[in-house]
C-alpha cells in the first residue's frame, strides 16, 4: 500500500512538470513586425506605390513643353536649292488648348513662292483650339485623371496585399501555436505513463498486482510515446512553414531554431496585435473597406474613359490663329495685320470604331457596378458571419476549459481509488485518454478561434502598415 501511495504522489507531481532547457519566446506581435518590416511580398506590394507615382509622371509628362526643330537642305551640282529652318515651341493646356511660338527661315534658288520670307526670317506666336472633340476632355486630360485615380487605387490594393500576407504569417503562427501545445500535451503524458510503468514495475515485484498489470501499462507508454512522436514531427513541419515568413534585412531568410516557442499568452494579446478588440468590429464600415475604394476608384476611372470615347463621337474641328513678326522684340509689332490662321476639320462618316469603343466602355462600366454591389453585399455577409463565429468559439473556448477542469478531477480520483485497490489500470487510461482527447480538441477550438481573428483582422484593418510601425 506505501508503494501504491508513492506511485500516486509521483504522478500528481509529474502534472507540475515542465521542459528544463533554456527556451526564447516568440511574441506573436514580435512575430508579425518582422513580417511586415523584412518579408519580400510586403516589399513587394510597396512597389505597387512607386508603379503608382511613376505612371502619374508620365502622365504629367504629356503636358511638358516641346521643342520642334525641322531643317531640310538640298545642294546638287554647286547649286543651292534651298535651306528650310522650322522651330516651333509649344506649350500644351488643359483644355486641349496649345500655344505656340514658330522660327521660320527658308533660302535658297529654288524656294516654292509661299516658303519665301523676310531675309532675317519670320516669327509667329498663336494658338491651336480645337471647338469639338477634345476641348472639354481628351486623351491627355483623361490619362492624367486616370493616373491620379490609379495612384489612389494601388494604395488601396497594397493594403490588400499587406494584409492578406499579414493574415498567411498570422495562420502560420497561429498553426505552429496548436502544433506545440500539441506536444505539451503528449509529453505530460509520454511521462506520466513513464512514471505510471515505474510505479507499476514495484508494485509488481513486491507481489501486490499481477505481471499482466505492467504488460498493459508498457502499452500505454508506447501508445503514448507514439502519439508524441507524430505530435513532434506536426511541430516541426509548422516550424518550418513558419520560417517561410521569417526575413532580415537584404533578403536573408531566417529558419526557427529548437529552443525557441510560441507566446502561451497569445489568446489574451490576440485583440490587441491585431487591432480586433470590440470597440474596432463595432467601427468597422464596409464603404472604407479596400477592395470596395479601389473598385471603386476603377470604376470613376472607367467613367473618365467612357466620356472621353463618348467625346470621341464629335467632329475633329481645330481653329489655329497665329500672329506674325520679323521684328518680335517689339511686342506691337504682332497684330491682327500680318496673321495665318486656319481651320482643320476631321469626321468620320460611319463612326463605327467610335461607336464600338463607347458601347465597350459602357459595358466595362456596368461590369464595375456588379461587381461593386457583389462586393458590398459579400463583405457585409462575411463581416456578420465572422463575428457571429468569433462568439461561437468563445463560448466553446470556456466551455472546454470546464470540461478540462472536470475530466482532470476524474482522472485524480480514479488515481486516488487505484492506490487504495479500487480501480484499475485501464479505467485510469479510459479517464485519461479523454483527458487528452479534450485538450487536443480545446486546442484546436483555440485554433479555430485565432483563424477568425485573422480573418477579421483582414476584414477591418485598413492602416496595417502604420499601426504595426507602431509596435514595431
Amino acid at each position: 500500500m506505501i508503494k501504491r501511495i508513492i506511485f500516486g504522489i509521483a504522478v500528481f507531481c509529474s502534472w507540475l512538470s515542465c521542459f528544463s532547457q533554456d527556451v526564447d519566446v516568440l511574441k506573436f506581435e514580435e512575430y508579425l513586425g518582422y513580417v511586415k518590416l523584412y518579408h519580400p511580398f510586403v516589399k513587394q506590394a510597396n512597389l505597387l506605390v512607386s508603379e503608382g507615382q511613376a505612371k502619374l509622371m508620365k502622365a504629367r509628362g504629356t503636358f511638358d513643353p516641346k521643342l520642334e526643330i525641322d531643317f531640310d537642305r538640298k545642294k546638287f551640282k554647286s547649286t543651292e536649292y534651298y535651306d528650310k529652318l522650322n522651330a516651333t515651341f509649344k506649350i500644351p493646356t488643359w483644355f486641349g488648348i496649345e500655344l505656340k511660338g514658330n522660327f521660320q527661315e527658308n533660302t535658297g534658288v529654288f524656294l516654292n513662292p509661299e516658303g519665301s520670307l523676310p531675309k532675317d526670317g519670320l516669327y509667329s506666336a498663336g494658338v491651336s483650339i480645337p471647338v469639338a472633340k477634345g476641348f472639354l476632355i481628351n486623351k491627355r486630360m483623361a490619362s492624367l485623371r486616370q493616373a491620379k485615380l490609379f495612384r489612389e487605387q494601388v494604395l488601396a490594393e497594397r493594403q490588400l496585399a499587406v494584409n492578406t500576407i499579414l493574415y498567411d504569417a498570422s495562420i502560420a503562427y497561429f498553426s505552429w501555436l496548436k502544433a506545440f501545445n500539441d506536444l505539451q500535451v503528449y509529453a505530460t503524458f509520454v511521462n506520466n505513463a513513464q512514471i505510471r510503468l515505474d510505479g507499476v514495475k514495484k508494485n509488481f515485484e513486491v507481489g501486490e498486482i499481477p505481471a499482466i498489470d505492467t504488460l498493459e501499462a508498457r502499452i500505454i507508454l508506447n501508445n503514448r510515446k507514439l502519439e508524441h512522436e507524430k505530435a513532434r514531427i506536426a511541430y516541426v513541419k509548422s516550424s518550418l512553414e513558419l520560417s517561410n515568413y521569417l526575413w532580415l534585412d537584404n533578403n536573408i531568410p531566417i529558419e526557427i531554431q529548437d529552443n525557441v516557442i510560441p507566446d502561451a499568452n497569445t489568446y489574451n494579446t490576440v485583440d490587441e496585435t491585431l487591432k480586433t478588440s470590440g470597440l474596432n468590429i463595432q467601427n468597422f464600415t464596409v464603404e472604407n473597406h479596400p477592395k470596395l475604394r479601389a473598385l471603386n476608384l476603377k470604376y470613376r476611372s472607367q467613367k473618365i474613359e467612357r466620356r472621353l470615347k463618348l467625346n470621341n463621337l464629335l467632329p475633329q474641328i481645330n481653329l489655329e490663329y497665329n500672329f506674325l513678326s520679323e521684328t518680335p522684340e517689339q511686342i506691337n509689332s504682332f497684330n491682327t495685320t500680318n496673321y495665318k490662321s486656319g481651320v482643320r476639320v476631321n469626321f468620320p462618316l460611319f463612326l463605327r470604331k467610335e461607336r464600338g469603343n463607347l458601347k465597350l466602355a459602357k459595358l466595362k462600366l456596368n461590369d464595375t457596378e456588379f461587381e461593386i454591389a457583389n462586393t458590398r453585399v459579400s463583405l457585409k455577409n462575411k463581416f456578420d458571419a465572422l463575428t457571429r463565429e468569433i462568439n461561437s468559439y468563445a463560448e466553446q473556448n470556456n466551455l472546454t476549459r470546464v470540461i478540462i477542469d472536470d475530466y482532470l478531477k476524474l482522472l485524480k480520483a480514479e488515481e486516488r481509488k487505484f492506490n487504495l485497490g479500487e480501480s484499475s489500470l485501464f479505467l485510469i487510461n479510459s479517464r485519461e485518454s479523454k483527458l487528452i482527447e479534450t485538450k487536443l480538441k480545446a486546442n484546436e477550438i483555440e485554433n479555430k478561434f485565432f483563424k477568425v481573428k485573422a480573418k477579421i483582422f483582414q476584414l477591418i484593418n485598413f492602416d496595417t502598415q502604420q499601426k504595426l510601425n507602431s509596435k514595431s
